[in-house]
C-alpha cells in the first residue's frame, strides 16, 4: 500500500509509493559532458569572469590571476543585485520593493571538476569555509536578511556550467520554504521546550533505520517524510542555528562528510544530477534554540508534474529506509 507521511517540522505531507519505484540503477545519468567547449572558470581565464569578491590564493600570487584554489565571483547574470535600496511599495493589494541582494558564484578548484566528491577533502573543507566567510561578511549589509547556499550539479539540475561551482543568493526578505521550516520549529519549541532537529537526530540515532553516515559531530540520513527518491540531509548534532557560526572543527568534520555522502550517492546511483541547499536562520535573528542549520541533498531522479504542482503533494516512489539501507551499503574510499 502507498503510506502517506507527515512531514514533523513544517507540516508536509508525502505519498511514499513503492509500487511506482524503478530500480535505482535505471535511473539515468547526469548529461554527457561536452567535450572542449571553454571553460571560463578555468585557471587561467580570470579575465572571461566578473572581477573576484573572494579568493584562497598561494602566497605572492594576484588577485583576478592564477595561484587561487577557491574564488568567488559575481554571477555574470545575477537574479539579484547588490546596488541601489529596497524601496517598498504597494500598488492597491500588491507588495514589490526593487531586486536588491547579492549573487555569487563559489568555483570550488582551478582544474576542470564536474563532481565535487572527486575533490580533496582539503578542498571541500576551504570551499564550506568560503561559504561561511561569504555569510559573515553580507550579514554586515542591513538591507540583507537570508542568505541560501546551494549547488546545482549536472545540467537536469539547472546548471548551465560544467566546472564545479556552487552559488550564493542573499535576499532582503525570508524565502518560503526556510520560513516554513522557522515556523514549523518554534511550533514545536513552544510545545515541547526542545529543538525538533534535535529530536529528529535523537530519533534516527535510535532506530537506524533511516541512517547513512553516523560521525561524531553530524548525522547523514534520509528524511522520514523524504519528498524525493535518496533525498538526504546532513543535520550537526548539536543544536546551532546560523551556518555561519560553524567551528573551524565542524568545517574538518564536514568536509569529510559531504564527500563521503556525495560520493555514495554518485556510486550507488550511477553518478545523478543533483542539488544541496544549506538552510540556515535569518540574519537578523540572534541564536534560535529551536532551529538547526542543515544540508539538504536531492537527487534529480524523478520529475515534479501535475500532481506535484496542483496538490503541494510530493510522490515519492523509493521509501527513505530502502534509500538509506541502500546507500549505507556502499563503501567509499576517500581517496
Amino acid at each position: 500500500m502507498p503510506e502517506l507521511r507527515k512531514d514533523p517540522i513544517v507540516g508536509r505531507w508525502v505519498i511514499i509509493a513503492p509500487e511506482r519505484l524503478s530500480r535505482p540503477n535505471a535511473y539515468p545519468r547526469r548529461d554527457a559532458q561536452p567535450e572542449k567547449a571553454f571553460d571560463p572558470f578555468l585557471e587561467g581565464n580570470e579575465d572571461a569572469t566578473p572581477p573576484e569578491i573572494l579568493a584562497y590564493r598561494e602566497p605572492g600570487t594576484d588577485a583576478n590571476g592564477p595561484g587561487w584554489r577557491v574564488r568567488v565571483i559575481p554571477n555574470k547574470f545575477p537574479a539579484l543585485k547588490i546596488e541601489g535600496e529596497l524601496t517598498k511599495r504597494g500598488d492597491g493589494i500588491y507588495d514589490m520593493m526593487n531586486g536588491v541582494g547579492a549573487h555569487e558564484v563559489i568555483i570550488e578548484c582551478p582544474h576542470f571538476e564536474t563532481n565535487m566528491s572527486r575533490l580533496s577533502v582539503d578542498n571541500i573543507r576551504e570551499v564550506m569555509w568560503v561559504y561561511r566567510d561569504r555569510l559573515v561578511d553580507l550579514k554586515k549589509d542591513p538591507r540583507l536578511v537570508h542568505g541560501l547556499i546551494f549547488k546545482n550539479s549536472g545540467r537536469q539540475a539547472g546548471a548551465s556550467l560544467d566546472h564545479c561551482h556552487s552559488q550564493l543568493i542573499v535576499n532582503p526578505i525570508v524565502p518560503i520554504t526556510v520560513q516554513e521550516e522557522l515556523d514549523g520549529a518554534l511550533t514545536f519549541y513552544r510545545y515541547r521546550g526542545r529543538c525538533i532537529f534535535n529530536d529528529i537526530v535523537q530519533q534516527e540515532l535510535a532506530s537506524e533505520d533511516r541512517v547513512v553516515i553516523d560521525s561524531p559531530n553530524f548525522l547523514v540520513f534520509c528524511p522520514f517524510a523524504s519528498r524525493f527518491p535518496f533525498e538526504t540531509w546532513i543535520v550537526p548534532k548539536t543544536q546551532k542555528s546560523h551556518f555561519e557560526d560553524v567551528t573551524r572543527q565542524g568545517i574538518e568534520e564536514m568536509g569529510v562528510v559531504l564527500k563521503q555522502t556525495l560520493r555514495k550517492l554518485e556510486l550507488a546511483l550511477d553518478d545523478p544530477p543533483y542539488n544541496y541547499v544549506i538552510h540556515t536562520a535569518p540574519f537578523d535573528h540572534k541564536d534560535l534554540p529551536h532551529y538547526t542549520w542543515h544540508l539538504e541533498i536531492f537527487p534529480r531522479l524523478a520529475g515534479v508534474a501535475g500532481f506535484e504542482w496542483g496538490s503541494g503533494f510530493y510522490i515519492n516512489p523509493v521509501a527513505p529506509e530502502e534509500a538509506a539501507k541502500f546507500l549505507r551499503e556502499v563503501e567509499v574510499d576517500l581517496d
